[in-house]
């Protein structure tokens, strides 16, 4: 059995970081788009168009 006393943490704070804000880009666009009165299913690509976007994006400018 191995004891490792100082686990590797499984995500970097820096990825962390831009997974959350691309979640929350993706988020807001999915419900803006829903209640812009687009269909549940427009809002769902908008979701998933806004958070691949925004990664890209947030990938970009945090360093």
């Amino acid at each position: 059995m191995v004891n490792n006393l100082n686990p590797q943490p499984l995500l970097s704070l820096r990825t962390a970081i831009i997974l959350l804000l691309g979640v929350l880009t993706g988020l807001g666009a999915g419900i803006l788009t829903v209640l812009a009165g687009g269909a549940v299913a427009s809002g769902g690509l908008a979701c998933g168009a806004a958070f691949a976007a925004a990664l890209l994006f947030f990938h970009t400018i945090i360093a």
